[in-house]
């Protein structure tokens, strides 16, 4: 039964990632293009790294998981 719900839960959360990403372009705020997100160009080189991204994520997923696992 704990295995139905958390696979029905992780269903939830990838058909919601999927609906946010589909509609990113018309949100106000992009994930991966935040404040604070690091992008460094050189010249033939480009390095990315979305530190407030990864951030929200976690702390999305913190609170999703959290609800979950609260009874």
């Amino acid at each position: 039964m704990n295995l139905g719900r958390t696979l029905i839960a992780l269903g939830l959360i990838i058909a919601a990632a999927g609906v946010l990403i589909s509609l990113s372009e018309k949100l106000p705020i992009r994930l991966g293009r935040l404040p604070g997100d690091i992008v460094m160009r050189g010249k033939h080189t480009t390095f990315y790294f979305p530190l407030v991204t990864c951030l929200l994520i976690s702390v999305v997923l913190s609170l999703v998981m959290w609800l979950l696992n609260r009874r």
